[in-house]
């Protein structure tokens, strides 16, 4: 009979209030794995659902019975999180409490218009609400109706974030229902509207019409903060923006245009001349995507960005994105005329060069962030005057092809830097090196996606665990020369990653699986026990052998999973049975979720230690003669890394 756990006992006997009180400074998945390890822990979990003020399960979709038990009855609920990937209507009961002043539901595929209808009934105290893809699957609709009575009811609501295309909405109907908006509403965002939807929203009028006292008054008059992704970025749109808006602090807008846009459908100088009028906004953001065809804003060039720079001095945060015209001129003046900036983002900047930055220390800014992605000009001289802002914590040069080591040398004595990410550039493993003494000690992300000339020979330069490192995302996907061995040497290391991208790496195999599988930060800690996410896509080493080690218990925390499906399908078809609560992508899908919980917990679901997907595996043992010497040997590699 097994000794019970001294430690587990004396924690038992604490009385009930003093668990409880532990308990509700826990995530919900903590709170569930506690739940499961003795009675007492149990008891105390199911009493604290009852007036947990925060129920956030967004790592994990869980299912309509297992959301059941987590969401009892709760008038203390306050805020509440959930991927609602696995529901429908029938879980509004469960979701939609009174007391809620915080409400964020994502993936909300299978809902239909009632979701909308139903919180702006149910509940009236909203402050903040964020809904994602509402009536995305097929079958499913929403009606303006819907957002009337959501916005009828919510009369406290301050930040609305709406995800999903609200184009379908009766165009007339869709601007009259926005006078229904509370006063207090200070944060808009949709995920996407056609330009002409806004420019009609706020050149409508608020109050009602047919009252003897009616005033004309804007509508949306608090709006600080606007966040937009719409068909093409307009000068009207922009103007009727900065006329009607006039609290406005941060303008986020985005683009993507089908065609490409015209004369009078396009963004030109004047349009950029109309920004903020009042002095008062304090981030600008305007990014044109080519997702659907490769365009920029070709009617804008350095004169619309000086005209715009003289409104813009107070301006802490630009981003410009498809400013194709525009070239170091333009992007200087701004870096001279804001002297309060700290984040700079520039992207398909396809005339910015190395002059940008050349007399940046005679200015007096401080960047913290700074984004130069597809500026395929610049070259390691604009790197090195750059890093003379010391305080730099984000550095995103992606697909800048003309930077090299020299540029790395710079990065090396940015020793505030968090996120690096160097995708496409011409690094080898020598420059690598020359972040190991400043650079990787600080960093939580580092990405080198599609750096050909790396080896394994950079792995054991960065990570040979003389030092404690908190790098917790970590990108090595398209490196034609990474091989087993560098994820040998990574898993020795010990370093506490929870999210790995390896995708299109031919030379990764069952090896690095096992290795990762057997990997154990702590001693303390269940082998696997940080990686939250992994993309093997299209890896050209793995087999049946790499699958075995999918399993329970390895990766026990696991959320996403990148896999070539088409070849391993009935193995994928195992796994998705097994473990239900892993996103298995198998398409070539980017991982990861655009908002999620970083709680590390373990959902609640346990199984017996043969598992059906290892029952599978087993099962085909007397086909293949050799799976017995080749898992011996797979145990023994795994070993190494123990």
């Amino acid at each position: 009979m097994a000794t019970p756990d001294p430690e587990l006992q004396s924690m038992e006997i604490l009385p009930m209030a003093l668990l409880a009180t532990i308990m509700t400074k826990l995530d919900v998945p903590s709170i569930c794995s506690i739940a499961s390890t003795c009675k007492s822990f149990n008891t105390c979990a199911s009493h604290i659902l009852s007036f947990l003020p925060n129920f956030h399960l967004l790592d994990i979709a869980p299912s309509i019975d297992l959301l059941g038990p987590l969401l009892p009855p709760n008038p203390y609920l306050l805020s509440l999180k959930v991927d609602c990937h696995r529901l429908d209507d029938s879980s509004i009961n469960y979701l939609l409490h009174p007391s809620l002043l915080e409400l964020s539901l994502h993936n909300c595929y299978d809902f239909s218009g009632k979701l909308l209808s139903q919180v702006g009934a149910r509940c009236k105290d909203l402050r903040s609400l964020y809904l994602s893809s509402v009536a995305e699957k097929r079958g499913r609709s929403i009606h303006v109706s819907d957002l009337e009575e959501l916005l009828n009811g919510c009369t406290e609501l301050e930040t609305l974030i709406l995800m999903f295309d609200v184009s379908t909405f009766v165009r007339d109907s869709f601007a009259r229902v926005w006078a229904l908006a509370c006063a207090k509403l200070t944060s808009l965002e949709i995920g996407y509207i056609p330009s002409f939807m806004v420019t009609e929203l706020l050149s409508a009028t608020g109050g009602h019409p047919q009252s003897p006292n009616h005033t004309r008054t804007s509508i949306l008059p608090s709006i600080g903060k606007l966040c937009l992704s719409v068909d093409c970025i307009t000068d009207t749109m922009i103007k009727t923006i900065s006329k009607n808006l006039n609290s406005l602090t941060h303008l986020d807008l985005r683009d993507a245009p089908i065609i490409e846009p015209t004369v009078a459908f396009d963004l030109t100088n004047a349009g950029l001349q109309q920004i903020n009028p009042h002095g008062k906004l304090k981030h600008l953001s305007l990014v044109r995507s080519q997702e659907f065809v490769a365009t920029c804003f070709k009617r804008v060039n350095d004169l619309g960005v000086l005209l715009m720079a003289d409104q813009c001095s107070s301006m802490e945060s630009i981003c410009l994105g498809g400013f194709c015209r525009v070239t170091d001129t333009g992007f200087k003046t701004i870096l001279h005329s804001c002297s309060k900036l700290f984040k700079f983002r520039v992207s398909h900047g396809t005339q910015l060069t190395d002059l940008i930055f050349h007399d940046i220390c005679a200015t007096s800014l401080s960047l913290t962030h700074v984004s130069l992605r597809w500026c395929n000009l610049l070259t390691n001289h604009a790197v090195v005057r750059l890093s003379s802002n010391m305080d730099l914590t984000f550095l995103d040069l992606r697909d800048c092809r003309s930077l090299g080591d020299e540029s790395l040398r710079a990065i090396g004595t940015l020793t505030k830097l968090k996120t690096l990410l160097l995708d496409g550039s011409d690094i080898s493993d020598l420059g690598m090196s020359y972040l190991k003494q400043g650079v990787i000690s600080s960093l939580i992300s580092l990405s080198v996606r599609g750096c050909k000339r790396l080896t394994d020979k950079f792995i054991s330069s960065l990570f040979d665990g003389s030092s404690s490192l908190e790098l917790q995302e970590l990108d090595l996907s398209n490196l034609p020369n990474l091989s087993d061995g560098g994820v040998l040497l990574l898993a020795r290391s010990r370093v506490p990653i929870t999210e790995l991208r390896m995708r299109q790496c031919p030379n990764i195999g069952d090896t690095s699986v096992m290795a990762l599988a057997s990997m154990q930060v702590r001693e303390d800690w269940c082998r696997g026990s940080t990686l939250k996410l992994l993309d093997l896509y299209n890896c050209g080493g793995l087999t049946q052998i790499a699958f075995r080690w999918l399993k329970k218990p390895y990766f026990p925390r696991l959320r996403w999973l990148g896999v070539t499906g088409s070849v391993n399908r009935d193995m994928v078809d195992a796994l998705t049975i097994n473990r239900p609560f892993l996103r298995l992508a198998c398409r070539g899908e980017e991982l990861g979720a655009g908002q999620w919980d970083t709680s590390d917990g373990m959902y609640l679901h346990y199984y017996e230690e043969v598992d059906e997907l290892e029952q599978w595996l087993l099962e085909g043992e007397n086909d293949e003669s050799g799976d017995d010497e080749e898992m011996e040997d797979a145990e023994n590699v795994a070993e190494l890394v123990s």
